[in-house]
């Protein structure tokens, strides 16, 4: 009997390695920004409470979601992803939302520089995996068009 060995990457396993690092920092954003969402969403205060309160848990629901998808590309390109949450913490952009309640224009406003460092690393990750691997481009291009869209919703609530 003949064993045969297969490989644990797909492909060139310098191409997985880059392309690991492009999206584990999406990855552990998305992870923060799901904790630090639900933070928020749990101590909204003021005007607009119901609206800006069930929007925070769809973008937790959302930013969830999109963390599952970047991770999952990493694993079965072959490479383990470390989203612990001490991983996240000491590795995430730290988040604007405070500990404790604040007003929904405060908070919004929180949550939105909280995607924004998010944006920067997906970004980096859409210009980064165009030559490397278009398929995880692709899937950095599908999580930032979602999250842009988020953030355009949080957006309307403060705009003037």
């Amino acid at each position: 009997m003949t064993t045969q060995n297969i490989s644990t990457t797909v492909g060139d396993p310098t191409v997985v390695a880059a392309t690991a690092q492009f999206l584990s920092p999406v990855v552990l954003g998305l992870q923060a920004l799901t904790i630090n969402g639900k933070q928020a969403h749990w101590h909204v205060r003021g005007a607009n409470f119901v609206g800006v309160h069930e929007l925070f848990d769809a973008i937790v629901d959302h930013a969830g979601g999109w963390a599952d998808t970047a991770a999952e590309r990493i694993v079965a390109l072959g490479l383990p992803v470390d989203a612990r949450l001490a991983t996240v913490a000491a590795k995430a952009a730290p988040t604007a939302v405070p500990a404790g309640f604040a007003q929904s224009i405060d908070m919004v406003r929180d949550v939105i520089a909280d995607i924004d460092a998010v944006i920067v690393d997906l970004q980096a990750a859409v210009d980064g995996l165009g030559e490397i691997d278009p398929t995880s481009q692709d899937v950095a291009i599908e999580i930032l068009r979602g999250l842009e869209k988020d953030r355009w919703f949080l957006v309307a609530h403060v705009a003037e």
